[in-house]
């Protein structure tokens, strides 16, 4: 869930329709300096399915979004049945707030790893990330973990995930 304020939002936004080297364009390995490294992949279109398809949300700071699965992921997402084995992804694509069909450039994306039971009981057992187009990690905020856990009580969440898709 993006943390960045709309002028820093924008920013991303430059950055990607210029395809400057100066905002990091290319580099997909390196993170903030903090030294985390995405856990998906720069290709993950090539093998995530499309779960969720492009909506507006309020949660994701008025952007608009569409959710995809890591081939782990895609049964137990679908099913709500199935336990998401560890190193399941689930990928929300963020895209800017007029982009009402998810089709110009994806402003940031928010990530959620699936964790062995019992690694990380206070983030639900997953992992969660923001990354910059340039495949850069950004900080994350507990507002993930804490929106992710709300909606896991509604009758429609399942193990973190909010919404029947």
């Amino acid at each position: 869930m993006s943390t960045l304020p709309k002028l820093a939002r924008l920013a991303l936004v430059a950055c990607t329709l210029s395809g400057a080297a100066a905002c990091g364009a290319g580099d997909d390995t390196t993170d903030s300096g903090d030294g985390v490294t995405p856990v998906f992949p720069t290709d993950y279109a090539a093998t995530y399915r499309e779960v969720r398809n492009c909506r507006f949300s309020l949660e994701h700071d008025l952007m608009h979004v569409r959710v995809m699965a890591s081939p782990e992921a895609l049964t137990p997402y679908s099913g709500r049945v199935e336990a998401f084995p560890p190193g399941a992804v689930v990928l929300k694509e963020q895209y800017g707030e007029d982009d009402t069909d998810c089709t110009g450039p994806i402003v940031t994306t928010t990530v959620m790893q699936k964790l062995a039971v019992g690694a990380l009981p206070s983030d639900l057992d997953w992992t969660w990330q923001e990354v910059t187009p340039a495949h850069h990690t950004l900080p994350t905020t507990p507002r993930c973990v804490q929106c992710h856990k709300d909606c896991g009580k509604a009758p429609d969440g399942y193990d973190g995930t909010c919404e029947v898709p």
